[in-house]
C-alpha cells in the first residue's frame, strides 16, 4: 500500500485520447473505486487546446447535470478568480493567479507533472508553454511509459505539503500501444486519411490499453485515496463514424469523454486569505454585497 499524501492533495489524469465508450467496456477495477464515470464533454478536441482549458479550470462537464464539479457551470473544481469577479458559492478550489497551477503554487502547493504526449515535451517551446507553470515536469519521450510515469510521481509526492501530481496517459492515444503489447507500436489503425484504418483493431487495442493503464495506475490511486482525484479523457477519437478519424475535429465521438470525481477536501482556507474564504463559504448574495462594498470603497476619494 502506497503512503497516502496531505489530505488536500490532487491528483490530476487524463487518459489521452479515451472514448468514453471504451472506458465503459473495460474491466477497471482501479479507477472504478474513485467514482461514478460521467459522460462529460471535452473543452477542446485535441491535446494543447483541451489541456489549456482544464489548466485555467475549465474541466469536462455534463451541460445537463446540477451538480457542481460535474457541471462547471453550477460549481467548478478550480476557479480562478480576476480582479473583476468573485468565486462562484460551489467552487471547490477558490485561486487566485493566472491559471490553476499559479494558483496553486500561491496556496503552498507544489507542482509536479510528466505527460507522454508530444504537446509536453519541454525542450519545445509550445511544451513549455503547457508546463511552465510546473515545478518540476517530465516527458518520457514516447506514449508508452506509464509505469516509469507513475513511479516518477511516486518518487517526488511526499517531500512536504500538498502536491498536485498531474499525470497524461500516453498508452490510450494512436496507435494504442502499451509496454510489451503483442503487437508494434509502428502499425497505427487510425490515421487521418489512412488507407489501412481499422475501427475495430483500434477499439480492441484502446481498451487492452486502457485496462493495462488501471492496473499501472493502482498504487498512484492508493496514494491520493485520502485525498482528490480528478479523471478524465482530454478528447476522444473518431474510427470512422462519418468517415473521420482521430481527433483535432469537432465530432461527437471526439468530445464525448469519461470523468471521475473524488473530491473529498478542500485546499486549506488559511492559505488563501481572509477575503476569499469569506467568498469560498458564502451564498451568491452575499458574494453580490461584498462586490459592491468593495467597488464603493475604491471610488471613495481619500480624505
Amino acid at each position: 500500500m502506497s503512503e497516502p499524501v496531505d489530505p488536500t492533495s490532487f491528483l490530476f489524469v487524463t487518459l489521452d485520447s479515451c472514448r468514453f465508450d471504451t472506458f465503459v467496456s473495460a474491466d477497471l477495477p482501479n479507477l472504478s473505486e474513485v467514482g461514478a464515470v460521467v459522460r462529460a464533454h471535452a473543452p477542446g478536441n485535441f491535446t494543447y487546446s483541451s489541456h489549456a482549458a482544464m489548466f485555467m479550470g475549465f474541466t469536462p462537464g455534463d451541460a445537463t447535470s446540477d451538480a457542481p464539479f460535474v457541471n462547471p457551470k453550477v460549481g467548478k473544481i478550480f476557479r480562478v478568480q480576476s480582479a473583476q469577479t468573485f468565486p462562484d458559492a460551489d467552487a471547490f478550489a477558490v485561486l487566485s493567479g493566472r491559471n490553476v497551477l499559479d494558483g496553486l503554487g500561491r496556496l503552498g502547493f507544489r507542482r509536479i507533472g510528466t505527460g507522454a504526449a508530444g504537446w509536453f515535451d519541454t525542450s519545445t517551446l509550445t511544451g513549455q508553454a503547457l508546463t511552465c507553470d510546473f515545478d518540476d515536469f517530465w516527458h518520457p519521450g514516447n506514449l508508452y511509459s506509464l509505469r516509469r510515469q507513475v513511479a516518477w510521481i511516486l518518487d517526488r509526492i511526499h517531500d512536504r505539503g500538498p502536491v498536485f501530481a498531474f499525470l497524461n496517459v500516453g498508452e490510450t492515444h494512436a496507435p494504442y500501444y502499451f509496454d510489451g503489447a503483442p503487437w508494434s507500436p509502428d502499425h497505427n489503425p487510425c490515421r487521418p486519411f489512412g488507407t489501412s484504418n481499422d475501427a475495430d483493431e483500434s477499439r480492441r487495442r484502446q481498451r487492452a490499453c486502457l485496462e493495462h493503464a488501471d492496473e499501472v495506475l493502482a498504487p498512484l490511486l492508493d496514494a491520493f485515496a485520502g485525498a482528490n482525484t480528478v479523471v478524465c479523457a482530454d478528447h476522444g477519437d473518431a474510427w470512422g463514424e462519418d468517415g473521420l478519424w482521430e481527433h483535432g475535429i469537432h465530432h461527437e465521438t471526439v468530445l464525448v469523454v469519461p470523468l471521475i470525481l473524488r473530491l473529498q477536501n478542500r485546499p486549506r482556507p488559511s492559505a488563501i486569505g481572509p477575503l476569499a474564504e469569506e467568498a469560498a463559504r458564502a451564498p451568491v448574495r452575499l458574494l453580490r454585497k461584498m462586490q459592491h462594498r468593495l467597488h464603493v470603497r475604491s471610488i471613495r476619494p481619500n480624505r
